[in-house]
């Protein structure tokens, strides 16, 4: 049976004022009709559009759920069932002029060194800033600070909504596939039970195929990043693919429309031999884990102008995906199993052994000439800088520098960009990159 609820008045107000904001970008780039423009563009509509159908949800006490990017989005699409990322708010308000003041207060409710988007995701529920969602998917995985936010929320503001989570196994094998598939299909039978919607297999079918041509145009994409040089800079890329095949069109159509654009921008640039970075290319860096939000107008530009910089690949947009087996319901859960266990970012190297930090480095560096990689050390990733000494040793054996930060991604104020830049330019003048 759905149940309806009264929504907090705070959490709409929000998400209408950052919809505002989403806005005002896109209003920014109706001037510019370069192809690029179109491309950023298509990314902010996609993130309007998941506002829209949220706060039509929320507003009209139509059912839909709070769950992550790691849970095989293709089955909510599959069953029609609005949803929205637990973090997106934390995520997608980095430039709000809100973001300070949240990030102090979910401080004095957790501390200072719990991650700051899982303090966030926490805060926001608990300070009623986000709409209550009919349903929760917890993620029980990569870290135990998911873990500890979930049992956190189901003792607090959200008490009485009904919480699933998917049990990962540790081992990447055989039987642990066919476990989580079974896992992901009791998830389905809980999401049925709460909103209504049911899981049609033809669709599910339907979704799956629309997916794999979405991950397959992705990694035709990362392809084309392999040239030397660049062909996008730190503004279009990586971070938008994950975006648009996890979250925002999983199994949609628009999805492979947008990367057939993205695609075609990049080739036409590659053809040009036009690099990303406009003062030409120096340093290909491997950005080891998420892009650094809060610097993205500071340290980013910055790094491209003095030292030509181009971020060409990060943890978010490498692609070690498979396609889903559309043979028959069995192939599809199992296909999905496989990928929220294995190949989704940070939850395929965090989850279990540690091997995958060092492997995908290698493969990262091997395949796109990358010059260094960066460790940024979010504080929150402690799972990630417990393994910084391997990731040391594996780019010293692949004879790439290594550089080992310490940073917050969200609060400028943990190490400011000064420093940072300090620390970058300490770090190319010593090992001899990004000379002109």
């Amino acid at each position: 049976m759905v149940t309806k609820r009264k929504q907090p008045e705070k959490a709409l107000q929000l998400y209408r004022e950052d919809k505002a904001y989403m806005q005002m970008l896109l209003d920014g780039l109706s001037l510019d009709e370069s192809e690029e423009a179109e491309i950023n563009k298509g990314v902010i509509k996609a993130v309007l559009d998941k506002y829209d159908e949220v706060l039509d949800c929320a507003e009209n006490n139509k059912p839909f759920i709070a769950s992550w990017f790691a849970y095989a989005a293709e089955l909510f699409t599959a069953m029609g069932v609005p949803w929205w990322m637990f973090p997106q708010t934390a995520f997608l308000g980095i430039e709000a002029p809100h973001l300070t003041d949240d990030i102090d207060g979910a401080e004095r409710l957790l501390g200072s060194d719990f991650c700051t988007v899982l303090r966030l995701s926490l805060y926001y529920v608990e300070a009623e800033m986000s709409p209550t969602p009919t349903a929760c998917i917890a993620l029980l995985h990569p870290c135990d600070g998911t873990v500890m936010i979930h049992q956190a929320i189901k003792l607090g503001k959200w008490r009485d909504v009904p919480m699933f989570g998917a049990d990962p196994p540790y081992w990447e094998d055989e039987r642990s596939y066919d476990y989580y598939a079974k896992e992901l299909r009791r998830m389905v039978d809980f999401v049925t039970e709460h909103t209504g919607h049911t899981l049609d297999i033809d669709r599910l079918r339907e979704v799956c195929e629309e997916s794999n041509k979405e991950y397959a145009l992705w990694q035709e994409y990362n392809e084309l990043r392999r040239v030397v040089p660049c062909p996008h800079d730190w503004t279009i890329g990586p971070p938008q693919c994950f975006a648009m095949a996890t979250f925002y069109y999983p199994g949609k159509p628009g999805g492979a429309e947008w990367f057939r654009t993205l695609i075609a921008n990049a080739e036409k640039r590659v053809k040009a031999g036009v690099s990303g970075v406009p003062g030409g290319e120096r340093i290909r860096m491997l950005w080891f884990d998420i892009l650094p939000l809060m610097w993205q107008f500071d340290i980013q530009p910055w790094l491209e102008s003095e030292w030509g910089v181009s971020i060409v690949m990060n943890m978010f947009g490498f692609t070690p995906y498979e396609p889903i087996d559309t043979k028959n319901e069995d192939t599809m859960f199992r296909g999905l199993s496989k990928r929220s266990l294995t190949e989704y970012p940070m939850i395929r190297q965090a989850r279990g052994v540690a091997d995958h930090f060092l492997t995908d480095i290698e493969r990262i560096v091997k395949d796109y000439k990358i010059d260094c990689v960066v460790w940024p050390a979010h504080m929150g990733h402690k799972d990630g800088s417990a393994n910084t000494g391997m990731m040391r040793e594996k780019c010293r054996e692949l004879g790439v520098p290594y550089l080992h930060l310490g940073v917050d991604i969200f609060d400028k104020r943990y190490t400011s960009v000064d420093e940072v830049k300090d620390m970058f330019s300490k770090f190319f003048s010593s090992t001899g990159l990004g000379q002109k």
